[in-house]
């Protein structure tokens, strides 16, 4: 059984330890999931940085024999707390109102990380088990993970597991085995300043960026051959997965979206601008690759003077075939401890969860669900949070029973 006190006061430590990003200082975060988990018998904790103070942390919990390598991975950074004044309880507090426990940080992702120590914690109480499992604690996730589970993976051999399962703000009645690809794309457009009534003196910036704009949009209406088994895995999901993602998130899954972020052109209504700037941030499902993607939009753009286009991101989707047996024994968790079994599914959003499946290590995200996330009031359901580290106690210990 989960001690759900550890969960609890776990929960409460690391919502006290502000991890903004920006300006992504972890350290207090760090070394207070360091001291829970420097109190696991067998438990080796380690501290890690490419640069301060972006701080992760590793625990390494071993077994009686050889197996599995099982990897609980999240982070510890957050959206930044915004204006007190528009909380109705102290951010950093951790505070409990009925079934209710708030704080920035409460669904994504403390409470998820104080989950885990208390899976660790479990499993230490029983040293019997086959293998290791592996708790690894990023810093920098809100800003794509290079200083953090990139960085972990590439420099602490631990972080390498057979399986990872990242316990992410999301849902536990949705296991996500993939997501959705991103592509975000800088352009820029020169011109020829002009008073605003001598238009024929001038070339329009504002003009040649609406329409490079207007041709990266319509990429979003680009075919994609979804694979088939992925297709079928999101329509069975949709019945349940809408309800709590929004209606229409079942196509957004298997098509490119493309949003326009940032617009920016001239200083007065009376003078032609010179220069113009725009930010699209693009997602494109399994099936195609960010390369493509680039290359049709740089071809859509080719032909338009004083245009130019920067690639700022891209990260290929990710997917772990959903019937890898990680998914089975989280699926069986999951419907002991919550009374209903979970439905596989992509996800739309990005996680840390990418840089694992890259790495070539099946990976599924399995969470509680956030309310306020990124806003005010934030906070995750107790019930909920601790239903989510019993099934992750079971899977686990499915996973490890070798």
């Amino acid at each position: 059984m989960i001690d759900r006190d550890l969960v609890l006061s776990a929960t409460a430590a690391l919502i006290a330890a502000p991890s903004e990003n920006p300006p992504d200082d972890t350290r207090a975060a760090a070394e207070a999931a360091t001291r829970f988990l420097a109190a696991i018998p067998g438990a080796a904790v380690t501290q890690h940085t490419r640069h301060e103070p972006v701080r992760n942390v590793v625990a390494v919990l071993r077994g009686a024999r050889p197996g599995r390598r099982v990897v609980l991975s999240g982070h510890l950074d957050t959206f930044p707390a915004g204006d007190p004044a528009r909380w109705s309880v102290p951010p950093f507090a951790a505070t409990i109102r009925g079934d209710r426990l708030y704080g920035r940080g409460a669904a994504d992702m403390k409470g998820g990380i104080a989950a885990a120590i208390a899976v660790m914690a479990a499993a230490a109480e029983r040293a019997d088990f086959a293998g290791e499992l592996v708790l690894a604690l990023a810093g920098d996730e809100e800003s794509m993970g290079t200083a953090g589970t990139q960085f972990l993976l590439d420099t602490v051999p631990a972080v390498r597991g057979d399986v990872a399962i990242v316990p992410d703000a999301g849902s536990p009645a949705v296991i996500r085995f993939g997501e959705k690809g991103m592509v975000w794309l800088d352009l820029a457009a020169e011109g020829k300043a002009a008073h605003g009534a001598h238009v024929h003196r001038g070339e329009n910036a504002a003009e040649r960026l609406i329409e490079a704009v207007r041709r990266v949009l319509a990429l979003r209406d680009r075919a994609v051959d979804v694979p088939q088994p992925i297709r079928d895995a999101v329509a069975a999901a949709r019945p349940v997965s809408e309800k709590l993602g929004g209606a229409g998130e079942a196509e957004t899954l298997t098509r490119i979206t493309a949003n326009l972020g940032t617009l920016a052109a001239g200083i007065s209504p009376n003078l032609v601008p010179d220069s113009a700037t725009a930010g699209l941030d693009l997602r494109l499902p399994p099936g195609t690759c960010t390369a493509e993607l680039i290359d049709a939009a740089r071809a859509a753009l080719a032909d338009l003077p004083g245009v130019t286009m920067r690639v700022r991101v891209a990260w290929e989707p990710t997917v772990t075939d959903p019937a890898h047996p990680l998914f089975a024994a989280l699926r069986r968790a999951a419907a002991a401890a919550l009374g209903a079994e979970p439905v596989l599914n992509l996800r739309v959003g990005a996680s840390d969860a990418r840089l694992f499946r890259l790495a070539g290590i099946p990976t599924a995200v399995f969470g509680p669900t956030p309310y306020g996330m990124g806003g005010p009031d934030e906070y995750v359901l107790i019930p909920e949070l601790l239903a989510v580290a019993e099934a992750l106690a079971a899977a686990v210990r499915d996973l490890l029973a070798g």
